[in-house]
């Protein structure tokens, strides 16, 4: 049975999300900014969390850890590639491992750029992937730690996940990122009534995230960064995808 998931807005403009499984009670945590609100989603759903699932090491992503861990018992899991920088673990993994919440099996992958360490969770049955700062909705995390190769190499990995999967994003960024987006790409049609879509959704107070990955491959231009019509609208015809992504990725960075 899929996992049923919530949003749980934190901070000023962050997200964390419960997973939880029916069959068993188990429930996970994708990163902790504030333990607070966290606290009392689960209390509201009469949820226990057994599951802290870390994505990276920046602070308004493990700021809450230690106190939800403290006040739940749950199980803390991270990269080991950052088991030095983060909450202690009672479980660090890397690439390829598998993490199981109950009944539910998800998957570790590797996506360093924003930062070295960064995972990311996919949980295929529930068509769920969690996935921090690297894949955003409509745009992609700064490359603050690993290179523009790497982070093209990471979301070009997260954009095989199958279409239909969900993706679960660490922040409320959508509005700006559609303003930028709209910059390189303006023709776009299904990029346009995104924008608008976003704007409604925002105006109503709503998250604007999670959001399908297929929706994401035909708007957001850092996964379209080999995309013909996009390299033509930055006049890089000929240039290599990793190049392009640069390309817009640093034009993010001075947007």
């Amino acid at each position: 049975m899929p996992l049923t998931i919530a949003t749980v807005p934190c901070l000023a403009d962050n997200y964390a999300y419960l997973a939880h499984d029916v069959a068993t009670g188990a429930t996970a945590v994708i990163d902790v900014p504030d333990a607070p609100p966290i606290l009392n989603a689960l209390r509201e759903r009469g949820w226990r969390a057994s599951h802290i699932l870390i994505t990276h090491h920046h602070d308004d992503h493990i700021a809450g850890v230690r106190a939800l861990a403290a006040a739940t018992g749950a199980r803390v899991i991270g990269a080991a590639a950052d088991a030095h920088r983060l909450p202690r673990l009672d479980e660090a993994v890397a690439e390829g491992d598998l993490v199981r919440i109950g009944l539910a099996e998800g998957r570790v992958i590797a996506v360093p750029g924003h930062t070295t360490g960064h995972v990311a969770y996919h949980f295929a049955e529930s068509r769920a992937a969690f996935t921090g700062d690297s894949l955003m909705a409509l745009g992609c995390g700064r490359v603050f730690e690993g290179t523009m190769a790497q982070m093209w190499e990471s979301l070009t990995r997260l954009a095989a996940l199958p279409p239909e999967t969900l993706i679960h994003s660490g922040h409320e960024y959508s509005q700006s990122n559609a303003r930028f987006a709209l910059t390189i790409e303006p023709d776009n049609a299904a990029l346009r009534r995104r924008a608008e879509e976003i704007a409604a959704l925002r105006e109503a107070g709503r998250p604007t995230v999670p959001v399908p990955l297929s929706l994401e491959l035909a708007t957001n231009p850092f996964l379209r960064a080999g995309r013909p019509e996009l390299r033509q609208a930055l006049g890089m015809g000929e240039a290599d995808p990793a190049e392009v992504f640069a390309e817009i990725r640093r034009r993010k960075d001075r947007f």
